[in-house]
């Protein structure tokens, strides 16, 4: 009877909003295709590219810039994942861009030339892949003015946590070496003539560090700051002696913008938030005149403040025509006269604009989302509100148009990060939720960045604690405020906000009536022993702001903060979305957690994509998503949800819709047996990285059902502990100095005659299998 009472409520409510609230607006308008997206001019001036679907695919077209967009011709063909990132090369000949597989966040940089025709029974001219590796992410370090033909990209193939330099011939894909990492750099910085003088190191101890290179190569450490402070060059000043800095080291708590001696390291301030509230956001500098061009800073809004006279008056008169909108400058001529341009506001995704700076002509290219009722938007407000210890939270608040703020539906919608932010503006996830009926906070809570040191810092081993609390306050405040409904509020989100989705429902179990909980991680410790290799160089970071597993307290906070060990504690309807291919939260988080609630028979829901990594960027996975996450939030919530969708659509739904029951664990080995092998000895191991095959020679000693022993690789040394003996399974632990850098390798594997055969897992580290054969 109660569930049936429950039941009733919900209907009357969403029948009562329905009535008032703005037409529903489908979701394909708010997250499919957009009708064109990104467009950039290239350097001359001649043409102009943006990604629009191809045969369903988001990928890169190009067209005339006087042109309509009818004459574009494609450049790209990807049928299976959309060309998000893309840029002109210095001199226009070549378009670059970066891809993936199925999410895996292996980029490899690709070039396609315009002017090249298609091949006989191709739409489009052939993309020529200028990294060409497999299972290595490349990043793109720099793109040198001097050299059009040229740019410089990391790339892991030696070693996977480390990223080499090389100089990649545009035009050949020929490859030089620049730099073989074996010093742990993370990023290297050129000067104004393209030299390279910088490099930014994370030391062991997760300090970051700025060196400067000599000309001999050598390299000296000339600035510093520790694990819980920011300090990252940005660009070289026009003096190309000093380089302007990020920084808020020493007793600073926002981030400020200096100029740093490149050769001493001595630093002058330059500005801060002139409000000093907030750290500084963003810089901008003219390729030109190597000037800087304005300084930003955002608290609830944004705020510029203009260095540069000429664009400043370039801003205002377009602030003039056009109104209360934010204003971007995007890409530019390599003269910097003309300019893409996007206007938006927190209703309206956007406009983009060709603005001609010599004859003051401003004219508009395209209307991002056009189909999308600008009316219909709800606005989005800044709101604080005091947490648990008194401390205040900045959050953005969305109430559905058309409704009083009055005992409504709400979703708390975390951010992913955690450390990043959210900020005002358009977003496609509130102003959905909202058109359903809900009220949506979206809380910035401790440990988010923008707010300077003390406030970020004050997130540190607070997973599933104050930060938590951050969020929890958010909603007594709202249902204080009588905003929300106590009864129906849900909480939704990905990455982080998905990790706070679980543990909200876990820790906090009578908050929330629902929760959707995307690429979400479950269990801390095993978060962190399957983050990308090269994540190394913020392990230590991740150790000191989230818990060290290493250590009994570490582990023992670890495991209290984890959702998975109180999924008992969970009576909350949870729906569970999971990319198969995720690097960052493996899928392994979801199934945990799924399989937990399935041993107790908790219902769940879980969407798993073969087909994506940390997020979902195929429309059709998208809509699927979305389409069921609406459902689930309207029957346990009472808001509305578009009952529709594509046959397209609802086919993916049944494909990615896994059932619970069909989850399995993977079973640890059997340890209690008495030992029936003996591993003494020397043994040769060869262990498969990622198709790098390592050699390492073994020396072990057992003693009963237990062993030790040693180890030597190129990479390093170490020695093996806790080894133990079940049956033919072994277990144990190896610790190994890779580069300077103490490891703990959990060894697990089977003797089978005179070999044995395993992986090797740890932090950082994707499974790596290994067999060994007895030296005689």
């Amino acid at each position: 009877m109660k569930q049936l009472f429950m039941l009733t409520i919900l209907l009357i409510s969403a029948v009562s909003i329905s009535a008032q609230l703005p037409q529903l607006i489908d979701r394909e308008v708010f997250f499919g295709n957009p009708e064109y997206a990104g467009a950039q001019i290239s350097p001359d001036g001649k043409y102009i590219s943006f990604v629009k679907p191809y045969k369903g695919t988001m990928n890169v077209w190009v067209k005339e810039t006087s042109a309509a967009f009818d004459t574009a011709k494609p450049l790209t063909a990807d049928l299976s994942r959309p060309v998000r990132n893309y840029f002109w090369s210095r001199d226009g000949r070549y378009i670059l861009f970066v891809q993936d597989k199925g999410g895996d966040e292996n980029f490899n940089v690709y070039a396609v030339n315009p002017a090249d025709k298609p091949a006989a029974g191709q739409d489009v001219p052939t993309a020529r892949n200028l990294t060409d590796a497999k299972g290595i992410r490349a990043i793109i370090q720099a793109v040198p003015e001097s050299d059009p033909d040229t740019i410089y990209v990391g790339i892991n193939d030696r070693d996977k946590a480390w990223h080499d330099l090389y100089k990649v011939k545009i035009s050949t894909g020929e490859r030089t070496l620049i730099n073989e990492n074996k010093d742990r750099y993370q990023g290297m910085i050129f000067d104004n003539k393209d030299k390279l003088r910088l490099a930014v190191r994370s030391a062991q101890n997760g300090d970051t560090e700025i060196l400067k290179i000599g000309a001999d190569g050598k390299a000296t450490k000339i600035y510093s700051c520790n694990s819980f402070e920011s300090c990252a060059p940005i660009r070289f000043h026009k003096d190309n002696k000093r380089v302007y800095l990020r920084s808020n080291k020493g007793d600073a708590d926002l981030i400020g913008l200096y100029l740093m001696d490149a050769e001493t390291g001595a630093v002058e301030l330059v500005e801060n938030d002139p409000m000093k509230k907030v750290d500084l956001s963003d810089v901008s500098f003219s390729d030109v005149s190597k000037e800087l061009i304005l300084t930003s800073y955002e608290d609830d809004r944004e705020k510029i403040y203009w260095k540069d006279k000429k664009y400043e008056k370039i801003y205002n008169r377009i602030k003039e025509r056009l109104g209360d909108r934010e204003i971007a400058l995007g890409s530019s001529t390599k003269d910097e006269k003309k300019f893409i341009i996007t206007t938006y506001s927190d209703v309206d995704p956007g406009t983009v604009w060709f603005h001609d700076t010599e004859t003051g002509n401003l004219s508009t290219l395209y209307q991002v989302r056009e189909k999308l009722d600008r009316k219909a938007l709800a606005p989005m407000k800044a709101v604080r509100y005091k947490s648990s210890d008194g401390l205040e939270i900045p959050a953005y608040l969305t109430l559905p148009k058309g409704v009083e703020a009055k005992n409504l539906p709400t979703i708390v919608v975390p951010h992913g990060g955690p450390w990043g932010r959210d900020s005002w503006g358009y977003s496609g996830m509130a102003q959905f939720l909202a058109n359903r009926g809900y009220a949506v906070l979206q809380p910035n809570f401790r440990a988010s960045t923008g707010y300077g040191k003390r406030f970020l810092n004050a997130g540190n081993n607070e997973w599933g604690q104050k930060m938590q609390d951050d969020i929890t306050w958010g909603v007594k405040y709202l249902v204080d405020q009588g905003i929300s409904d106590p009864k129906r509020v849900g909480i939704m989100g990905g990455s982080y906000g998905g990790y706070a989705t679980l543990a909200g429902v876990a820790f906090t179990p009578d908050t929330y009536a629902a929760g959707v909980a995307i690429v979400a991680p479950s269990n801390l410790q095993t978060l962190l022993e399957a983050i990308p290799p090269y994540w190394e160089a913020i392990r230590t970071v991740f150790y000191k702001r989230m818990g060290d597993p290493n250590t009994p307290e570490g582990l023992a906070q670890m495991k209290r903060q984890s959702p998975l060990y109180s999924a008992d504690k969970i009576k909350t309807p949870l729906m569970v979305v999971q990319g198969a291919n995720d690097p960052r939260v493996n899928k392994y988080e979801s199934d945990q957690i799924v399989y937990a609630l399935n041993q107790r028979n908790y219902p769940v829901e879980y969407i798993v994509a073969p087909d994506e990594g940390h997020g979902f960027a195929r429309p059709v996975n998208n809509m699927a998503m979305y389409a069921a996450a609406e459902k689930f939030l309207a029957k346990h919530l009472g808001g509305r949800f578009q009952e529709s969708m594509t046959p397209e659509v609802a086919t993916r739904l049944k494909e990615i819709t896994v059932d619970p029951k069909s989850v399995t664990l993977k079973k640890t080995a059997d340890m209690s047996a008495a030992p029936a092998v003996n591993v003494s000895g020397k043994w040769n191991m060869s262990a498969d990285a990622g198709g790098q095959m390592i050699e390492i020679a073994i020396d072990l000693k057992q003693d009963g059902a237990k062993f030790t022993g040693t180890l030597s690789s190129m990479l390093g040394g170490g020695t093996i502990e806790q080894g133990v003996i079940g049956g033919s399974n072994f277990t144990g632990v190896a610790i190994v100095d890779v580069q300077g850098q103490q490891m703990q390798l959990k060894m697990q594997g089977k003797m089978e005659g005179e070999k044995m055969v395993g992986t090797l897992t740890g932090p950082g580290i994707p499974e790596v299998s290994f067999t060994a054969t007895r030296v005689k």
